[in-house]
């Protein structure tokens, strides 16, 4: 909202109020305020929470130091979403559709999440809500944004034109100021079913592809597709943190990374000059969205003041079931919806974890008569804990894992 202020003001020739255009000074401000109303009201929260009595209710694992953390506050992830939700609503441009797909995905995966906590909380219903309504939720916030993607004339990518040969055309650019003539391949807009695909030399996948063999009924069958795909992604990711989020400053720090890994490929995306340079897919309007992407890494990074080891306050559903409903819902509209299993490997490794040892527990019940384990606890990072290895260094260790697999997500760019 400030961002519409700033025009105004501009009029004015106000010294310094120009900066205000400029995405990367509006993304720093989102990034400092997130992190203000995180760590100067989040302790007034925590305190709110312990008065009422909120506290997290903890299974005896027999992991050391778990039964310390009974009480700990949880729904914590209100200061998370307020951190995000703020600085955007006054650092971006509220009316791109991209800001606003992302408010609203925020705003109901932390509905959806503070409903399972207050059931959990304050109903002493330990299950919380109910799995069909969670996923009920996320697929209704997976439609939503299929209806922006397919509808909204201002999502669409920028493709070279191409002449009935298929050869690329040209056209001849003069430069306004110089008045130097040069010559570059004609683009234009369109709607698409694209997306990018890492480690390819032409490294961008057409989900009609899928159904080319459907002739005519192809055009509109691949639209069907695209959606079922972008569907199931929110869906699968969206539960990915819960499991993840067992232990103090995981899930929180593993976000951040991500996010600040999103945050670069949603830049050069949105840029037409390191887009072109990158020879990676121009998406027009995109810019925007790294102050909402800013406001989501100064949030996460705030509440590690209070979640790290020890943690003074959980985030719970409301916080663990928006972060990666974010992070999947980022990576659909910058198209590197693929590379989520890499740049989310964490809550990967953490999810397969858990599924490895349940299969493996039932299957070798069934044919030895007793169910063996292949770790020692799952998720991944119970195992660590029973190993006795201390608790801050098992995130530490995580959190490198997740930057290198940051890092080789960025790399994509050029690599292929």
């Amino acid at each position: 909202m400030l961002y519409y202020l700033y025009e105004w003001l501009n009029e004015y020739h106000i010294p310094g109020i120009g900066m205000a255009q400029y995405i990367s000074f509006r993304t720093a401000g989102a990034i400092i305020l997130s992190l203000v109303i995180t760590t100067a009201y989040g302790k007034r929260l925590i305190g709110y929470l312990h008065r009422k009595q909120i506290g997290e209710e903890i299974r005896d694992l027999g992991l050391e130091g778990q039964l310390q953390k009974k009480g700990t506050p949880t729904m914590g992830g209100i200061i998370i979403l307020a951190g995000i939700i703020i600085p955007t609503l006054l650092f971006a441009k509220v009316g791109n559709v991209y800001i606003i797909l992302m408010l609203v995905t925020t705003i109901w995966l932390g509905l959806i999440g503070f409903a399972d906590d207050y059931i959990k909380v304050f109903r002493k219903n330990k299950q919380g809500l109910a799995g069909k309504f969670k996923v009920l939720g996320q697929i209704s916030l997976g439609l939503m944004v299929v209806a922006t993607l397919l509808l909204s004339s201002e999502v669409v990518i920028r493709e070279p034109g191409k002449s009935r040969t298929g050869e690329e055309v040209k056209e001849l650019v003069v430069d306004p100021e110089s008045g130097e003539q040069h010559v570059q391949i004609a683009t234009h807009e369109v709607k698409s079913t694209k997306t990018t695909i890492p480690f390819i030399k032409k490294n961008e996948f057409d989900y009609a592809w899928l159904v080319a063999w459907a002739g005519g009924d192809a055009n509109w069958l691949r639209w069907l597709v695209y959606a079922l795909a972008i569907i199931l992604i929110i869906v699968a990711v969206s539960n990915a943190a819960n499991l993840t989020d067992g232990i103090d400053g995981l899930a929180t720090g593993t976000s951040a990374i991500s996010g600040a890994a999103l945050g670069i490929l949603a830049d050069v995306s949105g840029n037409v000059i390191y887009s072109n340079y990158l020879n990676i897919m121009y998406i027009p309007n995109l810019g925007e969205l790294t102050v909402f992407i800013g406001a989501f890494i100064g949030a996460t990074v705030g509440f590690l003041w209070y979640n790290s080891y020890p943690a003074q306050v959980f985030m719970g559903d409301t916080g663990s079931l928006a972060l990666v409903g974010i992070l999947a819902v980022i990576s659909v509209i910058i198209r590197k919806e693929i590379l989520i299993p890499l740049l989310c490997g964490i809550f990967l490794i953490e999810n397969l974890s858990v599924v490895m040892q349940v299969t493996w527990f039932k299957y070798t019940k069934r044919k030895y008569g007793e169910g063996r384990r292949i770790f020692l606890m799952s998720p991944i990072h119970h195992h660590f804990q029973k190993k006795g290895i201390p608790e801050p260094k098992i995130v530490t260790r995580f959190w490198i894992v997740g930057i290198i697999l940051a890092i080789v997500s960025i790399v994509t760019l050029k690599i292929r």
